[in-house]
């Protein structure tokens, strides 16, 4: 294709990590096929890249650090994005997670891409870490958003009222472009309800293993219980992320593992099985976009434990569903899931209620439906 002709039925993935992709943006690439699109996705190296191969879907290999501090390298990643988006020329580009959306909307803009959709899953770490530093990079990263999303023909999509109602306040964005998409959706038929197991009750905290996932308040939790005389068990189910600054070291895990409070259970892919064991969910997480195992734990109908935050209480109805807590603070949540521990019927009635809310609010064919929609106004301006 000669280098100044957009190629009108091509979407381009642009993701930092192949894996997330495969979790969280699979169904969309799927079903744009489906409507006779070309899908394009373009990750680092990594696990997962051999999956998406075999999905039948394009691949690219593009180099892009999820924490990468280096200029040279940070400008050598966009002038790859660059290099790519004037080689494909396609008609939209699809950026998910912070990077991508920044350096992604830059090199679109340098290389004319007719248009632009920006999945913001949460407003991350930047927004969440305290101090000057951190005071400057938000303000470095907003002035950035205003200019980035100026351009013509971009939609920018958040998974949160907070974070929709915080950009509009900024002036990053006009109503007219961004859309709410509460989450990715999940797949009601292969997270399904089972009764609970008739043993100790099991707490699970399903996440990556970062501090700003509430991992130590979590832990303090399960030491305060267990000093109570409480009977449960509480598993941490994730992988660490050594590119992450909150990554909770290796030798910390294993130390609580060790002293008995805690299990950590390291990186499953058998999540419906988890939950399935599971009796209460736990995720004290400081901030998020929405959590996607918040709507694997509601469509396997159990109840949530999580932090009253941007994300956690887009899913988590207090006294429905679950009960929210303060964030960073151990003795409210112990004393939630206490309660939770110690009442099996209102475990039972909450996750029937959550089961209901993921099958009609949470479905993954919504958030297809409503993805295929932007898409569809993206290619016939």
């Amino acid at each position: 294709m000669p280098s100044n002709q957009t190629n009108s039925r091509l979407i381009l993935f642009v993701v930092n990590d192949a894996g997330f992709f495969l979790s969280h943006r699979l169904p969309l690439a799927i079903a744009a096929q489906g409507q006779g699109y070309e899908v394009c996705v373009a990750t680092p190296p990594g696990d997962g890249v051999e999956q998406i191969k075999a999905e039948g879907l394009s691949y690219r290999m593009v180099s892009l650090s999820r924490s990468g501090a280096n200029p040279f390298a940070e400008m050598m990643t966009i002038w790859g994005l660059y290099k790519l988006y004037r080689e494909l020329r396609p008609m939209l580009v699809h950026h998910v997670t912070i990077k991508p959306v920044l350096y992604g909307t830059l090199a679109a803009r340098l290389a004319n891409v007719s248009a632009v959709v920006n999945a913001i899953s949460g407003l991350g770490f930047v927004f969440l870490a305290q101090g000057r530093f951190s005071s400057v990079a938000r303000s470095a990263v907003l002035t950035s958003y205003r200019w980035l999303f100026s351009r013509k023909r971009l939609w920018v999509i958040v998974q949160n009222r907070d974070d929709y109602d915080y950009l509009l306040d900024q002036e990053c964005l006009s109503q007219e472009k961004i859309e709410l998409i509460r989450g990715s959706g999940v797949d009601t038929e292969h997270f399904v309800m089972r009764p609970e197991l008739d043993n100790e009750p099991l707490v699970v905290l399903p996440a990556r293993m970062l501090w700003d996932k509430g991992i130590g308040e979590f832990v303090e939790a399960a030491q305060q219980l267990h000093r109570l005389g409480v009977k449960a068990r509480f598993a941490l189910v994730g992988g660490i992320d050594t590119n992450n600054p909150e990554s909770v070291p290796a030798t910390r895990l294993a130390e609580w593992a060790r002293q008995g409070d805690v299990e950590w259970w390291g990186n499953r892919q058998d999540m419906p099985a988890i939950f399935s064991s599971a009796h209460i969910i736990c995720l004290p997480s400081y901030r998020e976009g929405l959590p996607k195992v918040l709507l694997e734990a509601a469509a396997s109908g159990r109840p949530i434990v999580a932090t009253d935050v941007p994300g956690c209480r887009e899913v988590v109805i207090e006294g429905e569903n679950g009960l929210l807590v303060p964030a960073r603070q151990s003795k409210p949540l112990a004393d939630a899931l206490r309660h939770l521990i110690n009442s099996p019927e209102v475990r039972q009635s909450m996750g029937q209620k959550a089961r209901t809310m993921a099958e009609t609010e949470f479905s993954i064919q919504q958030v297809v439906e409503r993805h295929m929609d932007i898409y569809q106004r993206a290619f016939n301006p």
